[in-house]
């Protein structure tokens, strides 16, 4: 079993206060009964309230993305439900910097912490680790990896010989009314870059992404490119600062975001040299996502 971390997650995750993670509850979320016990409560109701709530100031990128079904006001969890829900929590939480490169993550103190017991926080780890987020601490726990500019320029490169092509072959083939089908998936790339919430943005931009390459009809395209998204998306944050934000600024969240309605505006005009310039330009950095 592992130690104690020398960091309490509950510093390492951003929140001011000491409630559980899983307490943070979405508005119309269904309560437990009185009495209920609440140990079983958080993961059901942790729901993340997205772009909205970070305009309001509010903290949400560790939270459950999504809340249980329940039976009798009580909530209803498989394992690798909750194994999931707290996959996603973490990766919200490597996306927005809340945990640290270099340091080391006991599976028991983030299981207090998100109101479970320490083996889905242990598994989900374990996946994380094959993804090559985190590496494991022989009877310590799970120390987040730190990444540089040259591993995240080779995944950049990677992503642009993936996705370039595709898009520049989906440019002359696709129908303008199908890329405007995807003006609401850019749009939100747009606002959760401007509410800074790198969280909420980095799951958008994902989503935009996986929307264009599905139009080529490539189901392990789509797969082994979100991946490599996902991957890009866990940068190395300034120590102390807030994640992708700390590292790129919040403008750059946004013209980040601009560059998706850009290149969606070329698509449904046909042109197929703006196209180009766009799509090249979007990989042309180490931290484009």
């Amino acid at each position: 079993m592992e130690q104690a971390a020398s960091r309490h997650p509950a510093d390492s995750l951003g929140f001011s206060d000491s409630r559980p993670l899983a307490s943070f509850e979405p508005r119309g979320a269904a309560r437990p009964r009185a009495g209920g016990p609440e140990r079983g409560r958080p993961v059901a109701e942790g729901a993340a309230r997205g772009a909205e709530g970070a305009a309001r100031g509010e903290h949400t990128h560790a939270e459950f993305p999504v809340p249980l079904p329940r039976t009798g006001g009580r909530p209803v969890v498989r394992r690798t439900s909750v194994r999931g829900q707290v996959l996603e929590a973490l990766r919200a939480a490597l996306v927005a910097g809340e945990l640290e490169p270099g340091e080391v993550y006991s599976a028991p103190l983030l299981g207090e912490r998100f109101g479970v017991s320490a083996t889905p926080v242990r598994e989900a780890m374990q996946q994380l680790a094959l993804e090559g987020a985190v590496e494991v601490v022989p009877n310590r726990g799970f120390r987040v990896v730190q990444r540089d500019d040259r591993e995240l320029g080779e995944l950049a490169e990677i992503r642009a010989l993936l996705e370039v092509p595709v898009v520049l072959r989906l440019a002359r083939t696709v129908p303008a009314g199908r890329w405007a089908e995807l003006r609401p998936l850019a749009e939100t790339t747009v606002r959760a870059a401007s509410c800074g919430d790198p969280a909420a943005y980095a799951e958008a931009d994902r989503a935009f992404h996986r929307a264009v390459l599905g139009l080529a009809g490539n189901e392990q395209l789509v797969r082994l490119a979100d991946d490599l998204h996902r991957r890009a998306q866990w940068q190395a944050p300034v120590r102390g600062g807030a994640g992708v934000v700390a590292r790129r600024g919040p403008g750059s969240l946004v013209a980040d975001a601009a560059e998706h309605t850009a290149l969606l505006d070329a698509l449904i005009a046909q042109d197929a040299g703006v196209v180009g310039a766009l799509v090249r330009d979007h990989f042309g950095t180490p931290g484009s996502m």
